[in-house]
């Protein structure tokens, strides 16, 4: 069999976009490229890999096969460079990060930025997620650490809690609901709403918790950021939901008033999560280290960070 670490990789792409052209886009490589090395693979291994629709592919089911061992391969090859790096001069690597909305644009910014200043041979890619999406990719190896909401299925991770990421109310200086205490979204759900794009994962959880109530939240206006929210809120356009770390940091300079939520959902804290701790790779390991030696909880958190530096040290 004749086919590289690049096939492999490749391949991953395509099964979890479950699109040779979107696949090909992540390497990056061209189409033409990347359909021959996936029948260059196919011809190699002697069976089909993808069964190719009119709207993508997906894997038959030797390509299952092959997508399992193959994230096992790679992430023994991070492993190996980690643990190599040791020897040629100082520690390098990379490493893959999922997190949610509020962890993203509130609470990693800042810790992600010391980290990589202290560590200068680091590299990092940290995609936005949903948290039952960055979830199922930590069991489908898909990536080394998630920080996400402790409201999703952590079946078959490890978590420790990071730190607290409660959701608030945020209106305009001089509303009706600006001088409350607490709400619950069904006190509010009437209310002019100003929000995220559909897809995005904060947006998602708050439109569920209304449907819940059996009510629509129509948005006024949808937008790309939290900031961007919060500005349009200051200057009277209508309230939103958003982290109260985002609401602390925006409110002098947008004019918010913040409102606590009394819904059992919006006390939320943010969890590190991984597969296996132990399983790590050295550079991943360093960051859930560095993450959680800052955490809310530093005493709670105590063994776990042992066991994290005991793959690292």
């Amino acid at each position: 069999m004749h086919f590289d670490l690049t096939d492999l990789r490749l391949f991953l792409h395509i099964h979890d976009t479950g699109s040779i052209t979107a696949g090909a886009a992540r390497m990056p490589l061209t189409l033409a490229s990347a359909s021959a090395r996936v029948q260059a693979l196919e011809a190699a291994l002697g069976t089909p890999l993808l069964v190719r629709e009119r709207r993508g592919v997906r894997p038959t089911p030797a390509g299952l096969t092959l997508a399992d061992h193959a994230r096992r391969v790679l992430a023994q090859v991070d492993l190996l460079r980690g643990e190599m790096a040791q020897h040629s001069g100082g520690p390098k690597g990379h490493v893959r990060l999922l997190a949610n909305t509020s962890a993203a644009t509130a609470h990693l910014p800042g810790s992600l930025a010391r980290f990589l200043a202290a560590h200068p041979g680091y590299s990092l890619d940290m995609e936005e997620r949903a948290s039952d999406q960055i979830a199922d990719a930590l069991r489908q190896a898909r990536a080394d650490l998630g920080v996400m909401s402790d409201a999703a299925d952590a079946t078959g991770l490890q978590c420790a809690v990071w730190r607290a990421d409660p959701l608030v109310l945020v209106t305009p200086r001089g509303h009706a609901l600006a001088g409350r205490r607490r709400v619950r979204l069904e006190d509010v759900v009437d209310e002019p709403f100003l929000g995220l794009h559909e897809h995005n994962a904060l947006q998602a959880l708050v439109t569920a918790q209304a449907r819940r109530l059996g009510r629509a939240l129509p948005c006024r206006v949808r937008l790309g950021s939290l900031e961007a929210v919060c500005r349009m809120v200051g200057r009277g356009a209508g309230v939103a939901i958003v982290p109260r770390a985002v609401a602390e940091r925006e409110a002098r300079g947008a004019g918010l008033r913040r409102v606590a939520l009394g819904d059992a959902w919006a006390a939320r804290q943010l969890v590190v999560c991984a597969r296996w701790w132990d399983a790590l790779p050295p550079p991943a390991a360093r960051l859930a280290r560095y993450l959680l030696d800052a955490a809310d909880g530093v005493g709670a958190m105590a063994k776990t960070i042992e066991k994290i530096a005991g793959g690292v040290e």
